[in-house]
């Protein structure tokens, strides 16, 4: 049983190197959304260390980057810290997610029994990228796909239509902005929607119904969904509802 398995993990491991040979870049949470504050114990900076260390051009959230990096959403790798402690060992895995949320590949969980957190994860983070075997034989490979069809221009200028939804006679505060098209970037239980900055414009967390997610935008709070193929940020304001039309790449 256990060749097979091996089989099994040797298989799929070259399978997956070829593809994130695709991938020139990776982008790193300033924070991570398990933990209090930006590169608290320090795990971001070493994520970014790391990932850098493996051949990928790395980014923290909120870093000035080149424009290869912000005008294509799908030319990166998201990367993610999944924990798993309990009262005696701080357990972490490391997930890598393309444009579209889909997990890529996650780690083998690194562990360490140090008393003190920082310690601890620092350990734990560093186990968990020695098991990413995969990762050192990365080495960026510039296709056709990766150069055209992976990438999509971020920065369309337009106006946000504010619509009314007549389903309960409600009438909307009707105004327009300009607006830039927003890119959906994983996080734990949704996605942030950034601009080309990149900066979070909406956090959407999942429900259990599909494509219809609990969002906020700033302080307000409202409920971002799908609509005949288009996607709305609706809320309400001084008991009025309004309807924001956004476009989302996912």
């Amino acid at each position: 049983m256990k060749k097979y398995i091996f089989l099994f993990l040797l298989v799929s491991s070259i399978g997956f190197g070829q593809n994130l040979n695709d991938y020139k870049y990776a982008l790193v949470p300033a924070k991570f959304s398990f933990l209090k504050e930006e590169n608290m114990y320090n795990l971001n900076a070493l994520t970014k260390f790391f990932m850098e260390k493996y051949g990928f051009e790395t980014y923290l959230t909120g870093a000035i980057a080149p424009d290869d990096f912000v005008s294509n959403n799908c030319n990166k790798v998201f990367v993610d810290l999944v924990p798993n402690n309990n009262f005696f060992t701080t357990k972490v895995k490391i997930v890598l997610k393309d444009c579209r949320g889909t997990v890529l590949y996650t780690s083998e969980e690194g562990s360490s029994r140090e008393k003190q957190y920082k310690v601890a994860y620092n350990e734990a983070l560093r186990m968990a990228f020695e098991s990413f075997s995969i990762l050192k034989s990365h080495k960026y490979q510039p296709t056709e796909k990766n150069q055209g069809m992976i990438g999509e221009p971020a920065a369309v200028k337009q106006n946000i239509e504010k619509v009314v939804d007549t389903t309960n006679d409600v009438k909307a505060i009707a105004t327009s902005v300009d607006k830039v098209v927003l890119f959906a970037q994983p996080i734990a239980n949704g996605f942030q929607l950034i601009n080309s900055e990149p900066k979070v414009i909406y956090k959407i967390l999942n429900t259990s119904t599909k494509d219809f997610y609990i969002a906020k935008k700033d302080s307000i709070q409202g409920v971002f969904f799908a609509r005949n193929n288009e996607w709305f940020f609706e809320y309400y304001q001084n008991d009025k509802l309004v309807s924001e039309k956004v476009e989302v790449k996912f």
